[in-house]
């Protein structure tokens, strides 16, 4: 099957190729959460030096561990060596400050959590302090890029770099094209994707982009129903896993993404279209406001042992008290 990468017509000039494209061998990753983590393992797999930025000394301790266990496993598969463990958790440095983080930074990839006012102060700094050449990427799921990249002095070198959860698993890049992107920063990133065996597909800036814009809508019509009382949580995703061939439900899936992140999605849909049909689901801002997030916080629609892989519905919604 083949796959085609999108070059989409902008009024930003997004037409023809750059005949050379910017060089990247130091690379920058703020945030060491599940996504930062990800982000820096592929990299450093890949040969990059990688700067990984937190506010947390001990965050970052905690995702070099899972960045080596990951390692292990693919081991324990065939697909990377002993060896290669090594040189690649030697390329990765830890920073709590961004000034030494972002100073040799060819690109900088911000995975913070998925808040605007938070990305646009960390945009603002990253301006101030990346040197001119850098560009700047975000791995945000929806949030607006022309809007980040109106708080910098660089809206040509801004540009959405959406990877998928788990990243050394999930072979998909969405790239996305700011309004005043220009073509150099978008092929400079298509062609880092490649390099690190990603398959890169590129959008345009509207609301939840193409992976968000389809999916959360869905993952909110499965709570409507269960909210509804039209199917309880089994049901709903075992229509949809042998009905419609999903690895995942719906449901186990907005466990697994985080029902707090589903919800701030579905929040940027409702007001970047304006259309009522992405109003986030009473019972999904009712869960988010309890605590209930999913296997983060060890229950959503589901209960989230640590070590197991058995899917065990919630006493709530086995009792029906929502």
């Amino acid at each position: 099957m083949s796959t085609t990468i999108l070059e989409p017509q902008t009024e930003a000039g997004m037409t023809g190729k750059t005949q050379q494209l910017m060089p990247v061998k130091n690379i920058t990753v703020i945030g060491a959460g599940t996504m930062g983590n990800g982000i820096c393992h592929v990299f450093a797999q890949f040969g990059y030096q990688v700067s990984m930025l937190d506010i947390n000394q001990d965050a970052m301790n905690k995702a070099i561990v899972t960045i080596g266990k990951n390692m292990d496993r693919q081991i324990s598969k065939g697909a990377l060596t002993e060896q290669q463990k090594d040189e690649a958790l030697a390329r990765i440095a830890t920073y709590t400050d961004m000034k030494e983080a972002v100073k040799d930074a060819d690109l900088v990839v911000e995975a913070a959590t998925e808040n605007i006012d938070l990305k646009i102060r960390i945009f603002k700094e990253l301006d101030m302090l990346s040197p001119e050449k850098t560009i700047l990427a975000t791995n945000t799921s929806s949030i607006s890029i022309t809007r980040i990249a109106s708080n910098t002095k660089r809206m040509s070198k801004v540009i959405g770099m959406h990877f998928m959860n788990p990243v050394p698993v999930m072979r998909l890049v969405e790239i996305i094209n700011g309004y005043g992107t220009d073509r150099m920063t978008t092929d400079t990133i298509i062609d880092l994707s490649k390099a690190i065996g990603k398959v890169p597909c590129v959008v345009n800036d509207y609301p939840g982009f193409i992976s968000n814009r389809i999916l959360m809508p869905m993952i909110n019509e499965a709570i409507l129903a269960l909210q509804e009382g039209v199917a309880n949580v089994e049901e709903i995703d075992t229509i949809m896993k042998l009905g419609m061939a999903h690895p995942m439900g719906p449901l186990q899936l907005a466990d697994f993404i985080g029902l707090d992140t589903c919800y701030s999605i579905m929040n940027v849909l409702h007001m970047g279209f304006g259309n009522q049909k992405y109003a986030p689901a009473t019972l999904l801002a009712n869960m988010v406001q309890a605590g209930f997030l999913g296997v983060k916080s060890g229950e959503g629609f589901y209960k989230h042992v640590p070590g197991s892989k058995e899917l065990i519905v919630s006493e709530r919604f086995k009792n029906r008290m929502f």
